[in-house]
């Protein structure tokens, strides 16, 4: 292993001081550390490029059970540094309690933790004749904080499939997070006629228009059901654009809608409600034409108290901690979601240092404690998965 720290709150600190911003520097640099990392260690290892320079890593040490492996699943990017910092972003400035730094609690402490536990279990492994009883793998992801085109490639590589137990490190707040939300994505355009503004009956209102289909996807959004663990669909109109001057009627006007569904609603059903509200602006604003495509889609994800690795995590929380989990939605969308719509898999989750709300704020921190609890758990949980209850 090479310059990768043993301690779990120092190698959190030498992961924050890599940027790997998305966009900005990515993860080229800490690709290479955690590759180096993880090179002596005994495990299969092996990178799979995403974009130029940027790979997905992987690494694996075998089980007895080739069914079904234990995943541990991390990205390596963060989101840009923003505005309104008094910690140095990059430097993992730290006091008693906490570790300050873009990515301190999304994810590079979740990484740290995942990384500490597999590099552990490798020098157990390595250091005796303990045999796993399922494999251990290790992945690092590119683009999460993106298109998530990094998990997107792990599924199409085949790292992980149907049967495994994926988790993910992002910041839970203690809790075990395995629902989520239907993420649709559409982009919505409006061609009207430019006219002159004192005689918009001679043109077609490209914004009046798409204003009718905003107004209608919002109210049909306000109708449906409300689900029991996910709550509400919303949507947000992020972005949108049109026109050329106040004195013009506007010929185009362009929009993005950003869906967050919960069942029964979900892209199919959407996109018909969308389709009704382009027939609205149609007979509204006569003379108008719209187009849409849909460029994100992802289905909801309800928690499975059944999954062996909910059963597993819960025990070794509550072994670690002396407290039950509890256990919630997470309220965006991860790589171990991706891998759960896509795949189908019923054992898909989240548990990670830190809490959500600090995630892509200035000064974001995690606690050093947290930090520690969540690495005492994984081992825990690679104690009792892999390894019999053997202390590693």
């Amino acid at each position: 292993m090479k310059d990768c720290c043993s301690n779990v709150v120092e190698l959190t600190k030498q992961l924050i001081n890599i940027e790997s911003t998305n966009p900005g520097k990515y993860e080229t640099k800490i690709g290479e550390f955690i590759f180096d990392c993880l090179e002596d260690c005994g495990a299969f290892l092996e990178k799979s490029e995403v974009f130029p320079g940027r790979s997905n890593i992987r690494a694996v040490l075998k089980g007895q059970d080739t069914k079904q492996a234990l995943v541990f699943i991390c990205h390596m990017d963060t989101v840009v540094k923003g505005d309104g910092w008094t910690k140095e972003a990059f430097l993992a400035e730290e006091d008693q309690e906490r570790i300050y730094g873009r990515g301190a609690c999304d994810m590079k402490s979740g990484l740290a933790c995942a990384l500490a536990t597999f590099l552990a279990t490798a020098k157990r492994v390595k250091e005796t004749s303990i045999v796993l009883q399922k494999p251990l793998v290790f992945i690092g992801t590119v683009d999460e904080e993106g298109d998530m085109n990094g998990v997107e490639k792990v599924i199409k590589d085949g790292w992980v499939s149907e049967n495994d137990l994926v988790l993910d490190m992002e910041p839970t707040d203690g809790q075990i997070q395995m629902a989520h939300k239907g993420r649709t994505w559409f982009e919505v355009e409006v061609q009207g006629t430019t006219a002159h503004a004192s005689m918009p009956e001679k043109g077609a209102d490209a914004i009046a228009a798409m204003a009718e289909i905003i107004s209608y996807v919002r109210s049909q959004i306000e109708k449906c059901p409300t689900h029991l663990e996910l709550g509400k669909s919303t949507v947000t109109f992020g972005m949108i654009d049109g026109g050329y001057s106040p004195y013009v009627v506007p010929d185009h006007c362009k929009v993005t809608m950003d869906l967050r569904l919960v069942p029964p609603m979900c892209t199919e059903k959407a996109e018909e409600m969308l389709c009704d509200a382009i027939s609205v602006g149609e007979k509204n604003v006569p003379g108008i034409k719209c187009v849409y495509k849909i460029t994100g889609d992802r289905p909801a994800l309800e928690t499975n108290e059944n999954s062996l690795l909910m059963v597993e995590l819960k025990k070794a929380i509550k072994e670690i901690t002396g407290k039950s989990a509890n256990v919630s939605t997470f309220p965006g969308y991860t790589d171990t979601a991706v891998i759960a719509g896509k795949l189908q898999n019923k054992n898909c989750m989240s548990y990670g240092p830190g809490m959500l709300k600090l995630a892509h704020k200035p000064d974001e921190y995690v606690k050093k404690v947290d930090i520690e609890r969540c690495y005492k758990v994984f081992l825990k949980l690679v104690e009792n998965l892999l390894t019999d209850g053997r202390a590693l």
